[in-house]
């Protein structure tokens, strides 16, 4: 019997080839809500520098090892494509083709096989076959442009908003979709094209709206937004810190300038001309309280005010301790499977999985008797060094 926990995707099955980054954390959504995911691991580890025991984008999986470079192989993956729902790879355009696991070999196989492909470029396109990174996914969809200070360069926001929200989360949305699709009646698979480019452009639908509507400038830091507004920004306070303003509607803020203590000084909010001695006067009154003492003032009204964190402070956070937003599995504090559901709960349900660890308890549960054919190598303990491209060759 297929292993499949809980959570809605109980029952799917989904192959991962191998990667970082973008393609392992779609896997995770899916192992989180229940599919049941192998990873096909590569001789030599697929190249995150950390030990595979604390990568946590490879929560709730199991893990074969296979040197797609051979024959037995090739001949491997296919076993596991074709009784799979779902593949999912993040190779460079063209290299799982020259394998001889791409999208035609696999439907072969399977003709109901939703197969997902994650890229940064896409698979068409002038730069498709050239290396790249979040950072310039995110610079040429405008979306890099947007953020920072008016004064000073884009801000980058680690690799949060290309590889997993333009990247990830359109890829599982792609994927299940298409696994839709292929279980109505008449459905058949098809291939997912998720690039990273695509996604993010398609995060900032909204404000191109507004550019549209003379709503929003085409510039940093002059819009409702993007810290253009004094009260919708951060602010340093007395030991260092920094509190987190976004009080934008005018109740909320002047439930903010009240409990600020400002309320009688503060020049007024519609005052456009005024907004420069507004923003130091906001920002001189932070200066005289910790973040604490400021956290504590703000604390359950309706100011839309919060300090902002650290990745180890947050888990503390009294709201979040509450939720259960994280949870410590396996020696490590991680965010917890996400978005909620009433009937079929999602839970993290085994530590990241060991490359190779479980072959014959993969093979038994597939029936895939060819994982067992000799098998790889084991990668060396130490971490593999980080390849020089998102998109794997």
């Amino acid at each position: 019997m297929t292993e499949s926990g809980n959570g809605p995707l109980s029952g799917v099955r989904v192959v991962e080839l191998a990667g970082i980054g973008p393609g392992p954390f779609a896997a995770m959504l899916l192992a989180d809500l229940g599919a049941d995911v192998v990873r096909v691991d590569r001789p030599g580890g697929a190249g995150l520098r950390i030990d595979p025991a604390y990568d946590v984008t490879n929560r709730n999986k199991r893990s074969v090892l296979v040197d797609l470079k051979t024959p037995n192989g090739v001949a491997q993956v296919l076993e596991l494509a074709e009784r799979a729902d779902v593949l999912v790879e993040g190779y460079r355009p063209g290299v799982a083709e020259r394998l001889g696991v791409g999208p035609d070999e696999c439907l072969a196989r399977n003709p109901r096989l939703v197969y997902g492909r994650m890229t940064g470029w896409g698979q068409q396109g002038p730069l498709a076959d050239t290396a790249g990174h979040d950072i310039g996914y995110i610079a040429i969809t405008g979306a890099l442009g947007m953020i920072g200070p008016p004064d000073g360069p884009p801000a980058i926001p680690a690799n949060l908003l290309g590889d997993f929200a333009g990247g990830s989360l359109y890829l599982v949305i792609g994927v299940l979709a298409a696994l839709q699709h292929a279980r109505a009646e008449g459905g058949a698979g098809q291939v997912v094209d998720a690039a990273i480019v695509d996604g993010t452009a398609h995060l900032t639908a909204m404000i191109h709206g507004m550019l549209a509507a003379g709503g929003w400038q085409d510039r940093r830091g002059a819009n409702l937004l993007d810290g253009g507004t004094p009260f919708y920004g951060t602010y340093e306070t007395a030991d260092g810190g920094y509190m987190a303003v976004g009080a934008l509607e005018k109740q909320f803020y002047g439930e903010f300038i009240r409990l600020l203590g400002i309320e009688d000084e503060a020049p007024g909010r519609d005052d456009l001309a005024a907004w420069n001695d507004l923003r130091t006067a906001i920002a001189a009154r932070f200066k005289t309280r910790t973040r604490d003492e400021w956290t504590a003032v703000f604390e359950e009204s309706d100011a839309c005010v919060a300090p902002v964190l650290s990745l180890r402070e947050a888990p503390q956070h009294p709201h979040l301790a509450a939720r259960g937003t994280f949870v410590h599995h396996d020696g490590i504090t991680q965010p917890a499977p996400a978005p909620r559901f009433s009937r079929t709960p999602a839970a993290v349900r085994r530590p990241p999985a060991r490359p190779g660890a479980d072959t014959e308890e993969i093979a038994r549960d597939w029936q895939a008797p060819g994982l067992l054919a000799t098998a790889p190598a084991g990668p060396p303990d130490t971490p593999a060094a980080v390849p020089r491209r998102a998109e794997q060759a």
